[in-house]
């Protein structure tokens, strides 16, 4: 776990975003995990693109793969978060899963950095990451629970009749919809900046509630999620 231990002297004026050398760190170390893999990218160059000795580093991060830990965990803390409070909230499955997929799907599309796709760097698979992994695997409790729930909502004769192999499918599917922005942002970079984080969040919580038999008009569950949102947030 990264400590707030005084570093060394800065070599240049501050050029990465962050109020503190740890923040800054860690950006440099997503934009070069990324685009250089974590293998490519050493703790000299982290420290170059941030402006400061490579031994200030270590004051922050006891390992590389400590920096890995810390970027991979961020990317479920907020959603984790809000599942949390959505679990205990009295509103329609349908709409708690459906604010989830959106709340988790639009932070990964908007964030800064792709950091969703370190999770499929060969060292992410190899390697143990006890903080993300226990937060992973409550989002994914969360997700079953939630598509489970709304599947049972539904009121279509079509989903009453499934089998309980596609049930137990179905309801694995919102989360790795969830995921599947991570490879469309990867994919297609572009694809965020042109249709946007919100809508693009949108149509995959859409995707979601139909792949669990949801139909008709999805309008007012969409406004209902966000104002479940909007409320916990607040």
């Amino acid at each position: 776990m990264s400590t707030s231990r005084p570093g060394r002297p800065r070599r240049v004026e501050r050029r990465r975003p962050g109020d503190t050398p740890e923040e800054e760190i860690l950006d440099a170390a997503a934009e070069l995990f990324i685009t250089r893999g974590f293998a490519g990218t050493s703790t000299r160059l982290i420290a170059t693109a941030v402006g400061i000795q490579q031994s200030t580093i270590y004051h922050y991060f006891s390992t590389k793969e400590e920096i890995l830990d810390n970027l991979l965990t961020r990317t479920v803390v907020a959603p984790a978060r809000l599942a949390e409070s959505l679990m205990r909230d009295p509103e329609r499955a349908a709409v708690r899963l459906y604010a989830m997929v959106w709340f988790d799907c639009r932070q990964l599309l908007a964030a800064q950095w792709n950091l969703g796709a370190l999770f499929n760097l060969p060292e992410s698979t190899r390697t143990k990451f006890p903080r993300f992994d226990e937060r992973r695997e409550y989002l994914r409790d969360c997700y079953r629970a939630l598509s489970l729930a709304t599947r049972s909502e539904s009121s279509t004769s079509d989903s009453a009749q499934w089998s309980a192999t596609e049930v137990d499918i179905a309801a694995a599917l919102p989360f790795h919809f969830v995921e599947a922005a991570i490879q469309i942002r990867s994919d297609s970079p572009g694809r965020v900046e042109r249709i946007g984080a919100d809508d693009l969040a949108t149509g995959i919580a859409d995707a979601a509630l139909r792949a669990l038999g949801h139909s008709g008009d999805l309008t007012p569950v969409r406004k209902a999620a966000r104002q479940v949102i909007r409320q916990i947030e607040d």
